[in-house]
């Protein structure tokens, strides 16, 4: 058993988060922005002070190499993201990176050398908050995103990613290509309620939600709002206020685990008295069962066209994302529900809402994740938080189940 040194990690911790700080205590980093490069060049400094071997690929991916006994072994890949949301928290993705480095530190603070390479890396867009694909540098990495597609990207502002990444000097040179990987641990934080409710450090995640997201744009005819009578007009707003109301009552008629959002909304010409000829908005469907994920997208569709039969507009919907639910390796989580008992923390086994780059990685290496509790559920905001001695505690455990990994 290792302990990780909890007064270097909580340093470490507060140091990371002065860069894209807000007033509120939160964090604002978007990817590819000057504070995430601020947060990357820290995060490269720090793998060097380690003697890694770091290497930047072709979508901006940072990787740190500590070999082991045995070098041409597969290595155990550990690490998250450090971007964050607008006006988002501290430990979202950033908890997960800064528990892999203070791994890395406590291994070589106590001289231990592991039978395999560990290799920690800080993913590009996870939250895909500025360049719409979520999960982005994973997604490239395993195969399932091209990188061209993705160097394509553009934020609402027109700007491309690869572009970005070129600016910031992370247009890395080394392949994208999938890699031999032994196994791969994800440390993050909840972002739902059930760990505090049940008074849990630790939850042992299993799998992920499938999830769908949608861009849906409603049509009407713009036109005064005084002179024009109700039942003349073709209300692209009204039409859209049908839709949303029946897309958030749809989890009621699914299922127990189904959720919907609507995230974004956008109105033109945007006046107050002008009736609205357009509205676009977002529609992000999830459950643990694809065929639930099928009929919630099926029954999106119906309700916008529905809405704009009754007020006389058009709808263009594209689906811009689908990810079928994920089961992580039984194996892995075996793994870190052991590690758990060896710290000596209370654990439960969990399915996460939320998607992570350990869902891709898992389409080529066996992975699970760790999950430390969210205060109140709170994340993507600034009052997001967990408490201290819960980060050191899931950091212990994520320390021990990686070594136990890399001797295997």
């Amino acid at each position: 058993m290792i302990t990780i040194d909890e007064e270097r990690f909580r340093e470490s911790f507060e140091t990371y988060s002065e860069i894209g700080a807000t007033d509120a205590g939160g964090l604002d980093r978007l990817t590819l922005t000057d504070e995430d490069e601020q947060a990357r060049d820290r995060f490269v400094d720090d793998l060097e002070a380690l003697g890694l071997d770091v290497r930047i690929d072709e979508i901006g991916n940072v990787f740190g190499r500590r070999d082991g006994a045995d070098p041409d072994a597969a290595p155990v890949l550990i690490g998250s993201h450090l971007d964050s949301q607008p006006s988002g928290g501290r430990f979202d993705g950033q908890l997960g990176v800064l528990s892999a480095l203070e791994t890395l530190r406590t291994l070589e603070a106590n001289g231990v050398e592991t039978e395999r390479p560990i290799e920690i890396v800080n993913w590009t867009n996870e939250e895909g908050s500025r360049f719409q694909h979520a999960m982005l540098g994973s997604a490239v990495v395993t195969g399932e995103t091209d990188l061209e597609t993705a160097l394509d990207l553009t934020d609402d502002e027109g700007v491309r990613l690869g572009d970005e990444l070129e600016r910031i000097g992370y247009d890395g040179d080394h392949s994208v290509d999938p890699f031999d990987i032994h196994s791969h641990v994800e440390l993050h934080i909840e972002q739902g309620p059930k760990l505090e409710a049940h008074g849990n450090a630790v939850g042992v995640v299993e799998g992920v939600y499938g999830i769908a997201w949608l861009n849906v744009t409603i049509r009407g005819e713009s036109d005064h709002a005084g002179p024009t009578p109700m039942h003349a007009r073709r209300d692209a707003m009204a039409a859209a206020a049908d839709a949303v109301s029946a897309i958030t009552a749809l989890p009621n008629r699914l299922s127990a685990d189904a959720v919907s959002t609507v995230g974004e909304f956008d109105l033109e010409p945007d006046s107050i008295n002008v009736i609205p000829n357009r509205a676009t908005f977002s529609v992000d469907l999830r459950s643990y069962d694809d065929d639930t994920v099928d009929r919630a997208v099926a029954r999106a569709e119906s309700e916008i066209e529905a809405a704009c039969e009754r007020h006389g507009t058009t709808a263009d919907i594209e689906e811009v994302w689908r990810i079928p639910h994920t089961e992580f390796d039984p194996n892995v989580c075996d793994a870190v529900a052991a590690a758990a008992e060896t710290v000596g923390v209370d654990y439960e086994r969990l399915v996460s809402g939320a998607g992570h780059d350990a869902k891709y990685v898992s389409d080529i290496a066996p992975t699970a994740m760790i999950f430390v509790p969210s205060v109140d559920g709170q994340t993507h905001n600034e009052s997001e938080y967990t408490a201290w001695e819960d980060c050191v505690a899931g950091a212990n455990v994520y320390a021990n189940v990686v070594l136990s990994l890399a001797n295997e």
